[in-house]
C-alpha cells in the first residue's frame, strides 16, 4: 500500500509535571484537565481552524493548515490558562508546554499522523518551559513577520531520536509581574513630574454572579482588554500580572494610580441573570478619582468565549475614543501644545464624526504636530489617511495634488517603520484611492494578521474587494467591521459599504436598508445619498430619487455634476460615463457638467 503523505503544521502539547500532579490528586487533576480542555482548549483550537488529531493522557496532538493559525492558537491557549492560574497555588497549576513544527507527515487511514514531522513537534514540546511555546526554524520562518510576539532564538538543539539538530525559537510566557507596554512602535509621551499620558491599568473585573464559571469569564475579559488597549498608539498599559494583585480587594483608585504611575483606571463588573450577562464599566481619573465615562452592556449568554471577544472589542473601541478625549481635555489649556498633544487633538476632532469640517481640522492638527516633530509617525499616518479620505469623499479641490501630498508623506512613514500597522493601513488606504487594489489588499491583510480587531482595515479591505468584483468577500468584511465595533464613530462606513455592494448586485431593497442605517448614523456623508438616488430610481421611485439627490447637493455643494464625479473616480467603473449610476443620476436631475 502506498503511503499518503502531506506537508502540514503539527502542534504537540502536554502538561508540565503531570505525574507529580496526579500523584498528589489523581481524580482531581484528571477532572480539572478534562474541564480545561472542554471549556478552553478545544474552543480555541476550533476557532483557529485546527483539527484535533488525538489526546493521550495529558498529551494533545493538533493539525493546522496554517502555521500562523497554529501559533495564534498556542499563544491564546497559554494566555487564557495563565488567567485561570492566577489564583491557584503554584504546585496545583495545570500548565502546558507546546511545540510547533512545519513538516512532512504520514497520514494513517484513521486520520492519525505519524513520522518525523510529528516527532519534531513532540521533542520541541519536551524542551519547552511551562507556559511557553517552542517553534522549529521551519515554523518560525512562516510567522516571523506575521505574529506580534517576542521570539527568543534557542539556537541549534539536539532532539532525542531526531537525526539532525533543529533550530528552535521560544515564545516566552508573559512576565510574572511588572508593567508592560505592548505597543512599542510609538512611545508614550511622558509628562514632567507626572504619569505618562494615555497610561492606564485595567483592574480585574468583579464577578457579581456568585458563579465560578463567571469568575473565569471576568478574568479573561480583564486580560483580553489589557491586550487590546495595549495596541493603542502611545498607550502605556500595566501588565495583567500586576493588575491581578488587586483582585478581590477594595480599590482605592487614587492610591493605585500613585503606586503604578498611571493616569487612568478602568474597573467593571460582570453579573449573570438567567440567560443574560450584564457588564458595567467605568473609566476613572486616577489622579482625582473622578468618573470620566461609564456604560452598561447587556448580552445574551450563548457562547462564553464569543461573548468575551465581542465585549472586549466593543469596550476597547470605546476606551480608545474616551482616553483620547480625556487627554485632549487635559491639554486644552496649553498655550503651546507639543506634538503628542496635537496628535491627540487631531484624533479627537475626527472622533466627533466624519464631516468635511472635522476632517479639515484633524488634518490641520496632524500637520502642526509633524512641524513640531518631523519623525512623528502617528501624525504621518493621520495625514495620509485624511488626505486619502478627502479624495474618497469627493471633498478634495485638487485630486492629483492631494494624492501626491499623501504619497510623499506615506514614503516618509515607510522609511521610518514599514511594518508598523498604522503605516500599513495608511498606505493601503492610499493605494485603494489610487485604484491599486491588489497592493491595497496586501496591506490591509497584513494589518489584520497583526490585529484582527482593526475595524478600519476590515472596512477598507471591503472597499478594495468590492471594487475588484469580489462582492461576497466585501460584504463579509463590512459586516465584520460592524460586528467588531458597534459603537464606532465610523460605523456608518460599514453600512454604506454593504449598501453599495448590494446596489452593484442589483439588490436595491437590501441596498436601501443598509444605506438608511448609514444615513441615520451620519447624514452628512454625501456619497450615501448618491447610491440612495440610484437605488430609488432603479425601483421606479422618482420622487424619492430626486429627494435623495437634493440631500446629496446639501451635503456636497462643491461637486454638483456628472463630470465632477467622473473627475474623481475611486474605481475604474466610476470613470466610465456609461456607468448605470450616472444614468440614474442624470435621470434624477444631476446635470452633465
Amino acid at each position: 500500500m502506498v503511503e499518503t503523505r502531506k506537508l502540514t503544521t503539527i502542534l504537540a502539547a502536554d502538561v508540565a509535571g503531570y505525574s507529580r500532579l496526579t500523584a498528589v490528586d489523581e481524580e482531581g487533576t484528571v477532572a480539572r484537565l478534562r474541564a480545561l480542555r472542554h471549556e478552553l482548549v478545544d474552543p480555541v483550537i476550533a476557532a483557529n481552524k485546527g483539527r484535533l488529531v488525538k489526546t493521550a493522557g495529558d498529551g494533545t496532538l493538533v493539525e493546522f493548515a496554517s502555521v500562523v493559525d497554529a501559533v495564534r492558537c498556542a499563544i491564546e491557549v497559554q494566555r487564557k490558562i495563565a488567567v485561570r492560574n492566577a489564583d491557584i497555588a503554584h504546585d496545583k497549576r495545570i500548565e502546558f508546554r507546546v511545540g510547533i513544527h512545519l513538516g512532512d507527515v504520514i497520514v494513517e487511514i484513521d486520520g492519525d499522523l505519524m513520522g518525523d514531522g510529528v516527532n519534531v513537534a513532540a521533542r520541541l514540546e519536551g524542551i519547552c518551559e511551562p507556559g511557553d511555546v517552542c517553534l522549529s526554524g521551519a515554523a518560525y520562518e512562516q510567522v516571523r513577520d506575521k505574529i506580534a510576539a517576542e521570539f527568543v532564538d534557542l539556537g541549534e538543539r539536539e532532539l532525542k531520536n531526531i537525526l539532525r539538530p533543529v533550530r528552535a525559537y521560544a515564545i516566552p510566557a508573559p512576565p510574572n509581574a511588572g508593567r508592560t507596554r505592548v505597543n512599542s512602535s510609538v512611545p508614550s509621551a511622558p509628562v514632567k513630574d507626572g504619569p505618562p499620558r494615555l497610561s492606564i491599568v485595567v483592574l480585574p473585573f468583579a464577578n457579581m454572579s456568585g458563579d465560578a464559571e463567571q469568575e473565569y469569564f471576568a478574568d479573561g475579559l480583564t486580560e483580553d482588554l489589557t491586550t487590546e488597549l495595549s495596541r493603542m498608539p502611545g498607550a502605556f498599559v500595566i501588565a495583567r500580572n500586576t493588575a491581578f494583585t488587586y483582585k478581590g480587594k477594595a480599590a482605592d483608585v487614587k492610591a493605585i494610580g500613585r503606586e503604578l504611575g498611571v493616569r487612568y483606571a478602568l474597573e467593571g463588573s460582570v453579573r449573570k441573570s438567567g440567560s443574560r450577562v450584564r457588564f458595567n464599566a467605568q473609566l476613572i481619573d486616577a489622579e482625582t478619582g473622578a468618573h470620566l465615562w461609564a456604560d452598561r452592556f447587556d448580552r445574551e449568554l450563548v457562547d462564553l468565549f464569543d461573548l468575551q471577544d465581542s465585549v472586549t472589542q466593543e469596550l476597547a473601541g470605546a476606551m480608545n475614543v474616551e482616553l483620547v478625549d480625556a487627554e485632549t481635555r487635559r491639554g486644552q489649556n496649553k498655550l503651546n501644545p507639543d506634538a503628542f498633544d496635537l496628535v491627540l487633538r487631531a484624533f479627537s476632532a475626527i472622533n466627533r464624526g466624519n464631516s468635511r469640517e472635522n476632517v479639515s481640522e484633524s488634518l490641520r492638527l496632524f500637520e502642526a504636530a509633524l512641524e513640531r516633530d518631523p519623525d512623528n509617525i502617528s501624525a504621518m499616518c493621520g495625514i495620509v489617511v485624511l488626505r486619502s479620505a478627502r479624495v474618497s469623499s469627493n471633498w478634495s479641490e485638487d485630486r492629483a495634488a492631494e494624492i501626491a501630498a499623501a504619497e510623499a508623506t506615506a514614503l516618509r512613514a515607510q522609511a521610518l517603520d514599514p511594518k508598523y500597522p498604522g503605516v500599513r493601513f495608511a498606505v493601503g488606504f492610499l493605494r485603494r484611492i489610487q485604484m491599486r487594489f491588489d497592493e491595497a489588499i496586501v496591506e490591509f491583510m497584513a494589518v489584520l494578521r497583526d490585529n484582527p480587531n482593526h475595524v478600519g482595515a476590515h472596512s477598507e479591505l471591503g472597499w478594495a474587494l468590492a471594487f475588484t468584483g469580489r462582492d461576497r468577500e466585501a460584504i463579509d468584511h463590512f459586516t465584520e467591521a460592524i460586528r467588531r465595533s458597534p459603537r464606532d464613530p465610523f460605523l456608518f462606513l460599514g453600512y454604506f459599504g454593504i449598501g453599495y455592494v448590494r446596489y452593484e448586485m442589483r439588490d436595491y431593497e437590501a441596498a436601501l436598508t443598509a444605506l438608511r442605517e448609514a444615513i441615520a448614523l451620519n447624514p452628512h456623508f454625501s456619497w450615501v445619498h448618491l447610491i440612495v438616488t440610484a437605488s430609488q430610481w432603479a425601483l421606479g421611485r422618482e420622487t424619492e430619487a430626486r429627494d435623495a439627490l437634493a440631500a446629496y447637493f446639501r451635503t456636497n455643494p462643491a461637486v454638483r455634476t456628472i463630470a465632477g464625479l467622473r473627475a474623481n473616480p475611486v474605481s475604474p467603473r466610476l470613470a466610465d460615463d456609461d456607468n448605470p449610476l450616472y444614468e440614474a443620476l442624470r435621470a434624477a436631475g444631476m446635470p452633465d457638467g
